[in-house]
């Protein structure tokens, strides 16, 4: 097994990952918008499991931080989502709470391994 398999913050990226692929089954929902959502959802696993395997602090601190990024792409696409009626209150809820939750997550990782303060444009 890898490490970061047993990472909670990899494991919180699938989760979050299963949930998209159930929205990404709409066929209401424009394909190049899917094609986003798919790849911004897995881009966060993708960069938090190349993250781990960086031996330096910056090399793991750029990863996480793209990471991140990832994280507040899909969070405007299903806030369009919701906004076009495309996706129930629920599912945007889950998503919604499972990103916040890798944000606040991700953003921890990124000042423990910060030379200088990291300050988040957000609340998280």
């Amino acid at each position: 097994m890898f490490y970061f398999e047993k990472y909670p913050i990899y494991l919180k990226a699938e989760k979050q990952y299963s949930e998209v692929l159930k929205v990404l089954s709409n066929s209401r929902i424009e394909k190049s918008l899917k094609s986003q959502l798919r790849r911004a959802s897995s881009s966060i696993i993708l960069n938090i499991a190349e993250g781990t395997g960086k031996y330096s602090k910056r090399d793991k601190r750029n990863f996480y931080v793209i990471s991140r990024g990832s994280v507040n792409e899909c969070v405007a696409i299903i806030r369009i989502l919701k906004i076009e009626n495309l996706i129930d209150e629920e599912m945007y809820s889950i998503i919604y709470q499972d990103l916040l939750e890798i944000a606040k997550m991700l953003t921890g990782l990124v000042k423990s391994m910060s030379q200088a303060p990291f300050k988040s444009n957000t609340h998280t």
